[in-house]
């Protein structure tokens, strides 16, 4: 078995495998270590926000989880009854689509196998060694060798363990039930869900055309421990208290209990040691934005890392992960735990504070702020950036939208198609206009093209723009 790499991934989870996609296509010696022997069946995560579907379709892979999951146009917060709307975003994907995360493995492993990734199953790492030229990561059957290794094996990290890295937060206060089963009398509605002085209770499908998730808080069961096994019955009569109708579940294939621990990494990076994913950062799955904020987590090391461990940046681009995704990780922190303070009592207190905040959504600036950080469409790196947001108009540090180009050929293309090779996209709108990208970006490393003049919103009057791999703007030049 080979032993040497220049980056060793530990978890073959969803971003653990995007990441290595993502090395991988850069032509990145890499393989992923995992100590589950088989794909996880379980459908922990859920929903893959739109923002994630965009990052799938810059790799041209959109339409494969489109063919498998459920478009749901609106999502929640903290499971008001004011929906947060997608369709103001300037995307093709104004939605959520729900598929079960097994599926999402599925499709990611499949991928990974097309481009030649090395998954190592069964193969459990118990150290890490950083010696400050390699890392060394031992395992039961061996030592393996890398450039860099980074964690992707969730809360119970031992890649962060073993480079000392902090995660420290909110201990867990509260558990959850969840419950994947048949419904008997299913809703009419795709998404169910209730909140009053019984509890809280969502019931949404998985997507696979037969079985419904449901999410359960129970005032009188939210001290029990996370590792107590769940009952049917445990779900199925709070349940229908809190709806005041019976769907009569049955047929469970997952009952499980989560609690609503929430932590944050003190770096994302130490010498040649990274983290992505839970790893990085874990919360309660309010709104399923784990799995999301982890694979744009996995989009944004995959370039870094290459073109570091291919010499052609300096190693110091690496720092640059941890200053744009760890304060993502700080605002998917805080925006759980509110939800959990929102979702877990049900005093007449916090019933009310419910009311307002239901009213509240009903301002379309409010319910697009956060619609946008929870369906990812609105981050952005930089000061700069977060200004424009605001603002509406496009700046560096921004996603650029999936725009329809006409090339000087007069043929059409979308952008997004222009970056599946994941190299850097310079486009000129104006004869002669350019922008210049870091000093040390190749020039081979970089897709240029002249394109007619866009009337789209995003581009009006911009005369050039470079886009990074990863389909943010790294410079622009406007009127």
């Amino acid at each position: 078995m080979k032993m040497n790499y220049d980056v060793v991934v530990v978890g073959a989870g969803p971003v653990g495998l995007w990441l290595a996609c993502e090395l991988k296509l850069a032509g990145v010696d890499v393989a992923v270590l995992e100590r589950r022997t088989e794909r996880t069946a379980q459908s922990r995560a859920l929903t893959v926000h739109g923002r994630s579907l965009e990052v799938f379709a810059l790799r041209g892979l959109a339409d494969r989880f489109l063919s498998t999951g459920k478009p749901i146009p609106t999502g929640h917060y903290a499971v008001l009854d004011t929906r947060l709307d997608f369709s103001p975003f300037d995307t093709r994907f104004p939605y959520t689509l729900f598929i079960p995360q097994a599926v999402t493995e599925e499709h990611l492993e499949e991928r990974a196998t097309e481009l030649g990734v090395v998954i190592v199953r069964g193969m459990a790492a118990t150290g890490i060694l950083d010696d400050g030229s390699r890392v060394h990561i031992s395992t039961d059957s061996g030592e393996f060798s890398s450039s860099y290794v980074v964690g992707a094996d969730g809360a119970r990290s031992i890649v962060r363990e073993q480079a000392g890295i902090s995660y420290e937060g909110a201990e867990a206060r509260n558990s959850l039930m969840l419950a994947d089963v048949v419904l008997a009398s299913p809703p009419t509605k795709p998404v169910v869900s209730v909140t009053n002085g019984h509890g809280s209770v969502m019931i949404a499908p998985l997507g696979d055309g037969k079985h419904h998730r449901i999410v359960l808080v129970d005032p009188q069961r939210t001290h029990v421990p996370r590792t107590e096994p769940v009952t049917l019955e445990e779900v199925a009569g709070p349940t229908a208290r809190i709806i005041g109708k019976d769907y009569q579940p049955r047929d469970p294939i997952w009952l499980s209990r989560f609690a609503d621990e929430t932590r944050l990494a003190g770096t994302y990076r130490k010498g040649r040691i990274l983290l992505a994913g839970d790893a990085a950062h874990i919360h309660a799955p309010m709104g399923g934005q784990g799995m999301n904020v982890g694979l744009l987590d996995a989009l944004n090391l995959g370039w870094k890392l290459a073109a570091v461990v291919k010499s052609e940046a300096p190693d110091k681009l690496l720092d640059t992960y941890d200053e744009e995704r760890r304060p993502i990780g700080q605002i998917l922190y805080t925006n759980t735990l509110a939800q959990v303070g929102l979702v877990t009592r049900f005093d007449p207190a916090t019933l009310a504070l419910r009311d307002t905040l239901n009213q509240l959504l009903k301002i379309p600036a409010v319910n697009h702020r956060l619609a946008g950080e929870l369906s990812g469409f609105d981050v952005a790196y930089g000061t700069d950036a977060t200004a424009a947001v605001a603002a509406g108009r496009l700046a560096a540090g921004l996603r650029i939208p999936d725009i329809e180009l006409v090339g000087k050929n007069g043929v059409s293309m979308s952008l997004y198609s222009l970056l599946v090779e994941e190299l850097w996209l310079h486009i000129s709108f104006k004869p002669g206009a350019t922008v210049s990208g870091p000093e040390w970006l190749r020039s081979s490393s970089v897709k240029s093209l002249t394109a007619a003049p866009s009337d789209h919103a995003a581009l009006r009057g911009v005369r050039a723009l470079l886009v990074r791999p990863d389909g943010y703007v790294a410079a622009i030049d406007q009127e």
